[in-house]
Formats: structure tokens, sequence, C-alpha cells
């Protein structure tokens, strides 16, 4: 601590405060101005790291005085900017030929390099941070100071200074969303009397939030009061980065532009949560019913139970997060383990759906109730391990091959370089495998109905049959089939909410509503219901 106190001394600033600083606005005040009025020209790296810490977290409290006012934040954002940027100055110190710096701090991330009159690199190296990076001729601006033939320069990536400069404070249109899609960096060249820049300095610029092929990016600098793009210009840009190139030194950022989207249909949004609390519901009674009824020996419920399971749920969490998403959405890392989970529910849900599908198969085919040898191969147990790992290996597979392609702006899968194809492309395979399936199932009913003796008994247990099978349409996800052709269709995406919010509906009719032993188990439930309420 001797240094430190040593530089708090030097500024003017009791060590003592050093603790209050980090809580109490008015002390960051005091150092803000003590930091600007200072003519300390060199400090320790260990002391300006502090500063800094202390400065930049400061952040809070100025947002928690000047949220309001973009005035207020403006001018705060001025007075952090000029303050950091005057402590990192202060590490830059002579050298005969390079010396480099570097810094990590959970505020800001920062690189200097200096060089002298006897440097030995042809070209200075890229100076990088973790969402960031510049390329500046600095051995060039080094000739032309022709008296000292040095420069140096410091590069710094704030990752929370858009709070105070915002977006919104890039005025190209008022009628358009903006949004920070990079971190907000600093480029100067301190103690250099020479800043004139011998060609344009290039910024790799990651994005920090999903790309929108739709919108457009800019690369701007901070010009006191606002965001403008004089001077900058976009070399490159990807799904992932955008390369921006400026004629001078500032504080930049890349702003995205997307228009509003249109408002949000009220009726539609109201219909969608009706229709997911209804299955909800059926989801639930369906469950109760597989676990308090008593089922004939030969019927295998493992497949529907579990389809109830993981999509009760899954759409049980996708409509809390939907509800609690400007909460959510902050907490980058909350958001990422949701759309994950939500990747998996589903997935293991569709994969419940085909297992469902070859047991109806093998169902159909036998016109009776799967077989004891059967039964010995295709066990519960069985069943779960394909149900649940099948759909745990395309996650891990997925999260292995693209750390961070969880987390969109809906706490969903993002849709850049592809990675929505981790869960529609399991879907596509699943749809396509219980679509044929299901013709198959079609085909041996309606031959079997051909061939069938006239009697009504049998032909009725064959109808009923028939009609359950038409039903599994919906309950094997291939109805899930609209989705792709919901674009443009208000009619379309009315049926596809309703058949696959209402997959839980469809269950507990087939299986327990139009199930005679279920049926006839109610009917003694509520007789005994009644009974018992007769004699008290």
């Amino acid at each position: 601590m001797a240094p430190v106190a040593a530089s708090f001394l030097i500024l003017g600033l009791n060590i003592t405060l050093l603790e209050d600083c980090k809580t109490t606005g008015k002390c960051v005040e005091n150092l803000l101005g003590l930091i600007e009025n200072s003519t300390v020209q060199v400090l320790a790296l260990n002391d300006v790291t502090t500063f800094l810490d202390v400065v930049l977290n400061a952040t809070e409290k100025f947002l928690d005085s000047s949220s309001a006012d973009p005035k207020k934040l403006v001018s705060d954002g001025n007075r952090l900017l000029k303050a950091s940027e005057k402590l990192v100055s202060m590490v830059v110190k002579q050298t005969n030929t390079s010396e480099y710096v570097s810094f990590t701090l959970d505020t800001v991330e920062g690189q200097v390099f200096m060089v002298g009159p006897k440097v030995t690199l042809d070209k200075i190296p890229r100076l990088d941070t973790t969402d960031s990076s510049v390329d500046i001729d600095l051995i060039g601006i080094a000739k032309n100071n022709n008296e000292t033939r040095s420069a140096a320069v410091a590069f710094m990536s704030y990752n929370t200074m858009e709070n105070l400069l915002k977006p919104d404070f890039f005025n190209a249109s008022n009628d358009t969303i903006k949004t920070m899609m990079s971190t907000v960096i600093s480029a100067t060249l301190p103690k250099t009397t020479n800043t004139k820049l011998t060609k344009p300095v290039n910024f790799t610029l990651r994005h920090i939030r999903e790309f929108d092929p739709s919108g457009s990016l800019f690369c701007v600098y901070w010009n006191i009061s606002e965001w403008i793009v004089d001077g900058c210009s976009v070399l490159k840009t990807t799904s992932s980065y955008t390369v921006c190139s400026c004629d001078h030194l500032s504080t930049f950022a890349l702003i995205m532009q997307t228009s509003r989207p249109p408002e949000s249909d009220s009726l539609m949004d109201l219909l969608n949560l009706v229709c997911v609390i209804v299955g909800l519901a059926f989801f639930s009674l369906a469950l109760l019913t597989f676990a308090l009824c008593q089922w004939s020996p030969g019927v295998n419920n493992v497949a529907r139970i579990n389809i109830c399971i993981s999509l009760l749920l899954a759409h049980l969490l996708f409509l809390l997060t939907q509800r609690f998403l400007s909460l959510i959405r902050p907490l980058q890392v909350l958001c990422v383990v949701i759309s994950g989970l939500l990747h998996f529910l589903f997935l293991s849900g569709f994969v419940w759906m085909f297992i469902e599908a070859v047991l109806l198969f093998i169902c159909v085919k036998n016109l009776s109730q799967i077989s004891s040898k059967k039964r010995e191969v295709l066990s519960s147990g069985f069943l779960c391990v394909i149900g649940y790992l099948v759909a745990l290996v395309v996650v891990c597979v997925s999260v292995g091959l693209v750390p961070k392609g969880y987390g969109s702006e809906d706490c969903w899968i993002k849709k850049e370089k592809g990675f929505i194809w981790s869960f529609l492309g399991p879907v596509c395979v699943i749809l396509a495998l219980n679509i044929i399936i299901f013709i198959r199932i079609v085909i041996t009913l309606y031959s079997t109905l051909k061939n069938l003796n006239a009697e009504v008994s049998q032909m009725k247990q064959t109808k009923i049959m028939a009609f359950k099978t038409l039903a599994q349409c919906v309950v094997l996800g291939c109805s899930w089939i609209l989705g792709f052709f919901t674009n443009g269709s208000k009619v379309l995406e009315i049926v596809f909410l309703i058949l696959n919010s209402q997959q839980g509906t469809f269950i507990f009719l087939i299986y327990c509503v139009l199930n005679n032993e279920v049926r006839q188990q109610y009917r003694n439930f509520f007789r005994c219901l009644c009974c018992g309420r007769k004699k008290h």
C-alpha cells in the first residue's frame, strides 16, 4: 500500500479515503477533479490501475444521479474519458527502443506501446484486447517527431462506458433503433509532440450483441456531445466482427441502426398466452392421469409421459422467460443458461415424439399391444437413456463447436454462423422420420380395415384406433412442419400456434378421455367421491 499511498498524496488525496471513493460518489467527484488538475507526469502501473478501477467503477454512481438527464450523462462520460486517458498517459516514459505495457480490470482493458529513436521493429504489433484490436503506424509517427524520434499509443477498451455514452446519442435517424455493437474503445498518442497520422488507423471490433443482417453498421467516434461518423468508415464486416478505418484518433464505437419493429399484435400475444396456459394445464392433467391410473401390463406410456414432461417444462420456461425478458436479458449468463436449457428440453421432446412414433408403429402393425419380448428390448430405462441422451449430446456438441451460440436478444439460440440449425437440423430429421412412420401407420391401418371381417365390435375398435392414429399427427409433432410456411400468413401462424401449444391436450384426449379403462377408473373415482359426500 505504500506506493499507492504516496501516489494519493502526490494527487492531494489522503489514502484513507480510498475505500470511500469506491462507495461514495462525492469522493469520486473529488478524485476526478484532482486527476484533471494534476501535474504528475509518471506513475507506476499498479497505481494507475488502482485509480482507474476506482474511477471507472463510479459509472453506476453517475447513472444513479444522471440517468434521466442526457446532458449530465454526456458530461460525466467526458470526465471519465479524460481522467482515464490522463491516468494511462502517466505510464508512458522515454525509451530508446520499444516498451510494452498492458493491464486488465473488470471495467477496462488497456495496452500502451512506446517506441524510441533506436527502435528495431519494422512494424508495430497489433494491440489487442478481448473485444477489439488496433493497427497503427506508430513507427511512422515517431519518425515525424523530429526532435525526440519517439511516440506512444494508448489503447483502451471500456466494458461499461456505453452506459454513459449511449448509442442513442448517435443522431443519424430518430425513427430507428440504435444498438451498441462493440465495446467503447479509446486510442490516443500521449506525450507525442506531432500526433498527425501517417496513414488511417484500422480498428477490429468484435460484435458483443447478435448481428442483424438487415441493420446498418456505423463506425463512429465521440465528439464531445454525440457519436458522429466523420472520418470513419466500415472496411469489412461479418456476422461476428467489423473492421473500421479512421483518419484520426479519438473514442470510437460500432453502432447498428435498425428499423423499429412493427407494434406487437396484442390479440396474437393474448392468444399465445391463453393457448400456452391451456396446453400446460392439459400436460399436467395427462401426467396426473398417467401417474394415478392403473394401466394394463402391456401398455407402454413411457414415451407419452416424457413428451409431457419435456414439453411442459419447455413451454413453462419459455413462457416465464418471455414474461420477464426485460429482467433476464441484462443477466447474460442466466440468458445463456436458459437458452441452452430450452434447446435441450425442446429437442428431448422431439426425440420422445420419435420414440412414440416407433412404438405406435409396432403396436399398429401387430394390431395388439407390444409383446413381452419386445418390451424387454424397449424397456423404460433403455428408452429414457435414448430420449434424453440424444438431446444432451446435440447440446454439448453445439456448445463445443460454437461456445457463444446461446443467449440471443430473446434468450434463445443465436442465428449467426447458422447455429440455429443445431436445433432445426435434428427437428427436421425427426419430423421427416415421423411423417414417414405416420404414413406407414395409415397404410397399415387401411390395409387392416379392408381385410377385416364385418364384425361390428372388431370394426368399431379398429376405427377408434384409426381415429387415434390420425390424431397422433399432432402428438408426433408433424404439425410443427407448418412453422416453415407461416411467414406472411396470419392464418397459418394461428393454426401453428394452436396445434403445437395443444400437444398436451391431444395426449390427454387420446390416451385418457378415449381410453375405456381410464374412463371407467374416473367414473369409479367420482362415484366414490359423491358417495363420500352423501355420507357426510
